[in-house]
């Protein structure tokens, strides 16, 4: 029998295993996706790999993607593998707002979603916020000329400079992203040879965010740019006893889909005590027994394995109350150079305490024109009733891009600015990950329906949309656009998160302040999905992370006698530790 059993290994779920294999325990880590043993061969350049490597589906890309079932017409950003989405995900870490947590009382309190609290305070998660910006780590973005427009813009509507982590006003600032800054020749020339390792350190400015980042070339995987769980805690997991004075190694087995969350039965109720899973290339079928369970596989997929799995749903919050940061892009022309295609694809933000969040916005022209002006709620710009019109924003054009329009625009992508939406939306019960009923399981089982209400928001939710779209019209115009396009895009389930939320009450969530499973005894959640609410809106990924770490303390106190490490601040090591990279060389990892 392990000791801990961990279901994924991308933004929480690896968390988790470090910290617990550092303090000792038999850690095992099944992961559905692939564990790519050389980045830089497995994960090409060219933007159609996140089709086929990249992606939510089986290690061999010659397979299709596992099946979906979407109850409105919209896409999920996720992508199975070790590092999970983070192997996509910008780097992008802000703390959540103080106004998401029980216990805030400040002016703007009344603007929050204040039905659906974390049920701890903010300041009491500072510790942990403050332990993985150590390990990621997390640093304050390296700024271009992109950032330079926003920052101009940005002043230009009356915003001030936000010092510090903690979002107290409405104001501007450099992302603090998961992305080591440039060193060496990194940023300072477009020669390959001096791109590699150890010339070239940190951020190499190649924008290929998306690919996973591979940069700099021959660097050790843990000194890789971008720090995904794959480049930062899944390396100290797996190499935990040769850095540890009382750590043992994690285990991680790929390509190993968990179907069955098993359980017995106790006089106080259930109790998980293993998994059932699947290798994907053979078909086999294993077991694995522990004394905890931590479910990290997503805000779609930890909902569907819990009801495949048959666990108890009594209050009917299993899957219920999905978030997704109702997103909107919003796009200036400019009459100058701005270099949106170099350096990290997000490196400033705005955040407005009550209503969410804005930020910069750059890459490579096939993933710009997608998310930028392939979508659209109000159709194709010129060819409905917005030809000649503006909408409340105040932008130029509303509507999709096609065309000679797209081509026009897209001509010169480095004249172009854009800034993503990420609002404050509500926990919404409407909002659901069940079991579809129309659609046939697949080799994993019944397959999951997802249910948001993304043309039907809560009256709150779709003002912060308008109100944030408003600020971001004059934003550009404040750094000089020339015209400024507003696709009006239909929100994509991108940041998934409180499908199986926390909260303080019994009634509507389902786990507790501690992460632990109220109808399920030793078994625990350390993804998106346990986020009580949508954080205010910045990104969520630092904050699982945050709380995963509180939830590894958590269960280290309760079943195995360990004591506040992080409560107590010891302090830890970085994944960038040259004992990480002598370890993970020793392992050949």
């Amino acid at each position: 029998m392990r000791d801990v059993i961990v279901i994924g290994a991308g933004g929480g779920g690896a968390v988790v295993a470090k910290e617990l294999a550092e303090q000792g325990l038999d850690v095992l880590i099944l992961e559905a996706g692939a564990h790519a043993q050389d980045s830089e061969q497995e994960w090409p350049k060219y933007e159609s790999a996140s089709q086929g490597v990249l992606r939510w589906g089986a290690p061999d890309p010659s397979k299709g993607p596992w099946r979906r079932e979407y109850a409105q017409a919209s896409t999920a950003f996720s992508t199975a593998g070790v590092g999970g989405t983070t192997l996509q995900y910008f780097g992008n870490s802000p703390r959540a707002m103080p106004g998401s947590f029980v216990g805030y009382a400040g002016a703007d309190k009344q603007r929050y979603d204040n039905n659906y609290l974390f049920p701890f305070s903010y300041d009491e998660l500072k510790p942990y916020y403050r332990w993985v910006e150590k390990i990621l780590p997390v640093q304050t973005a390296a700024l271009g000329t992109k950032e330079e427009v926003f920052i101009r813009g940005a002043e230009g509507i009356g915003l001030h400079y936000q010092q510090g982590k903690d979002i107290e006003v409405a104001s501007f600032r450099p992302q603090e992203n998961a992305i080591l800054q440039p060193r060496g020749t990194a940023g300072r020339t477009d020669n390959p040879d001096w791109l590699k390792f150890p010339f070239a350190q940190g951020c190499t400015y190649c924008g290929h965010c998306y690919q996973g980042c591979t940069l700099p070339m021959r660097a050790p995987r843990n000194l890789k740019a971008k720090r995904s769980t794959y480049n930062s805690y899944v390396p100290m997991a797996l190499t935990a006893d040769l850095w540890s004075r009382h750590g043992k190694a994690a285990q991680v087995i790929a390509d190993a889909f968990v179907t069955q969350v098993m359980t017995e039965n106790t006089p106080a109720g259930p109790k998980a005590v293993g998994v059932g899973f699947r290798i994907g290339a053979t078909g086999e079928t294993q077991v694995e027994t522990a004394k905890v369970i931590v479910m990290a596989a997503g805000a779609i997929e930890t909902p569907r394995l819990w009801l495949n799995s048959g666990l108890p749903n009594d209050n009917g919050w299993v899957g219920k109350g999905l978030t997704t940061h109702a997103t909107e892009v919003v796009t200036g022309v400019m009459p100058f150079e701005t270099r949106s295609s170099l350096g990290p694809a997000s490196a400033v933000r705005a955040d407005f305490p009550g209503y969410g969040s804005m930020e910069s916005f750059g890459g490579m022209p096939g993933a710009y024109a997608a998310n930028a002006f392939l979508g659209s709620e109000a159709g194709i710009a010129g060819a409905y009733d917005h030809s000649g019109e503006t909408d409340e924003s105040g932008a130029d054009v509303v509507g999709r891009l096609v065309g000679p329009a797209l081509k026009e625009t897209m001509s010169d992508i480095n004249r172009l600015v854009s800034i993503v939406i990420l609002t404050d939306d509500d926990v919404d019960p409407r909002n659901s990950v069940s079991l579809s009923t129309t659609q046939p399981a697949d080799e994993n089982g019944p397959i999951p329906l997802v249910t948001a209400q993304t043309g039907n928001f809560t009256n709150r939710t779709r003002g912060n949309r308008e109100y944030l779209t408003r600020k971001a019209v004059d934003l550009l115009r404040a750094a000089g656009a020339t015209s400024v396009i507003r696709p009006k895009a239909p929100p994509s389930l991108i940041h998934m998160q409180s499908s199986m939320r926390m909260g303080l009450d019994p009634a509507n969530s389902v786990v507790d302040e501690n992460g632990e499973a109220r109808a399920v005894q030793g078994l625990y959640i350390a993804d998106n999905s346990s986020l009580a609410n949508a954080l205010g809106g910045p990104n969520p990924t630092l904050t699982t992370q945050a709380i995963a770490t509180r939830t590894a303390e958590k269960i280290m106190q309760k079943h195995f006698g360990g004591d506040g490490w992080v409560s107590n601040w010891r302090l830890p090591v970085t994944s960038i530790d040259p004992r990480i990279s002598l370890a993970c060389g020793k392992r050949g990892i």
